[in-house]
Parts: C-alpha cells; sequence; structure tokens
C-alpha cells in the first residue's frame, strides 16, 4: 500500500517537516559523493547494535557511543529507502506538527527515533548490521497520527499484479494495517535473527509505540 494523501489540511506551514525531508535529501547527496567511503561513514555514524550494547553494558557512554542515535536518523540506504520515508513523513508529519507547535514536534521526532533504535538494538544486542534511516522516527509520526486523526481518509494506491488501484481508506485501517504488516514481520525475524531481513521491523514497532504513548502529552488543544 502506498499513500498518496490525506484529507486533513494543516492550518499552519509545517516548515520543520520541511527542513527534515530537506535534510534527509541532503544528507543523503553527501552520502552519494563520498564513493568507496560510504561504508565506513555508515559504520561509524549509523547504530550498530553491538556496539552500542557494548558501551551499556560496561557503561562507556561516550558522546561517540550515542551520537550514531541522532545521525542513523538522516542516513539512508538507497533512493527507494529515502523516497519511501519522505512520502511517509510529508503525508503525515504535517498534520502532527500543527497540532504539537513546531519545538515539541522537533523533540518528538528525535525522541522517537532514539526509541525505535533502541527497541532493534534491546531485541537483537548482537547484531553487527548497522541501522540507518528516518523510518523509526516516522514510525512515531504515524502513531501519533492515528490517535490524533482516526477518521481521516488516507488515498492510497494499492498494486494488483500490473494493475493499480486507488481507494480510500480510514487513517486508523491504513495505518492499522501497516502496524501489522510491521508487528507479523517483527515476529518471524525472531526466529532468523532479528536483522535476517535488513529490515528494522522492531525499530518501526518502537517508534510507532513510543509515538503513540508521547502524542496526549505533546498535543496542543483542539483549534477553535
Amino acid at each position: 500500500m502506498i499513500p498518496l494523501r490525506d484529507t486533513i489540511p494543516s492550518r499552519t506551514v509545517p516548515f520543520v517537516n520541511y527542513v527534515l525531508i530537506g535534510l534527509n535529501a541532503l544528507v543523503f547527496l553527501f552520502e552519494l559523493s563520498l564513493g568507496e567511503s560510504l561504508n565506513t561513514f555508515i559504520q561509524e555514524f549509523g547504530v550498530v547494535p553491538v556496539r552500542l550494547a557494548a558501551s551499556f553494558s560496561t557503561y562507556n557512554v561516550t558522546p561517540g557511543a550515542i551520537l550514531p542515535l541522532f545521525s542513523s536518523l538522516f542516513l539512508h540506504g538507497g533512493w527507494m529507502h529515502l523516497i519511501g520515508n519522505m512520502l511517509f513523513l510529508y503525508i503525515f508529519g504535517d498534520n502532527v506538527e500543527d497540532r504539537f507547535g513546531h519545538f515539541r514536534y522537533v523533540i518528538f521526532y528525535i525522541v522517537s527515533g532514539i526509541c525505535a533504535a533502541l527497541t532493534q538494538v534491546l531485541i537483537s544486542p548482537s547484531s553487527e548490521i548497522p541501522m540507518v534511516g528516518a523510518s523509526g522516527a516516522i514510525a512515531g509520526v504515524l502513531g501519533a497520527y492515528v490517535l490524533l486523526y482516526p477518521r481521516a481518509r488516507v488515498y492510497t494506491l494499492i498494486p494488483i499484479f500490473f494493475f493499480f488501484q486507488i481507494v480510500e481508506l480510514p487513517a486508523l485501517i491504513f495505518l492499522g494495517i501497516w502496524f501489522l504488516m510491521q508487528f507479523l514481520s517483527g515476529l518471524m525475524s525472531l526466529g532468523l535473527g532479528a536483522d535476517a531481513s535488513g529490515i528494522a521491523w522492531w525499530a518501526h514497532i518502537g517508534g510507532f509505540a513510543s509515538g503513540a504513548l508521547m502524542m496526549p502529552f505533546l498535543r496542543r488543544s483542539r483549534w477553535a
């Protein structure tokens, strides 16, 4: 399922959301310029679960160990990874920023991403595969959105073999299906190794849950 747009207009200019999308795009262009040194860059600034878990277990939590929790939120593994994440952020992020306010939305986004990464580290502490991408933070945005706007409509592109169908789904249904897919994939990954698929399913689950839990404390009262 590919979201195309929702039916909730933003009452303010979501400039923080635009800045986040722009930063992700700029950082990805920088990644492309690195050439053969890209892998080294990803190893240094992506979240490597075994390395972070070792830092926590030895109480050697240095700024260098914590930095990837922030930097990894702006790194991506390819064009489709970036475009898919930014599409979800563009469609759902503006309305969440609208209800939180600009400053609280920044804090919410970063904290959601950190909670997402820590969830994956907790599930797969021995993994040596770097985690990169904004999807954990964006999952937090989705968790807040589904509680704020459960009856919003999401125009959704559903590819069926060689045919494409556009349907209008309630946000509760669209995001409910999305979360169920992440949860089932996460459960299946446990038997293979939580990082066997190359996708951090549990980061998505942790980000979504953290976003839903933080929403009541960060939202502003409804517009008059």
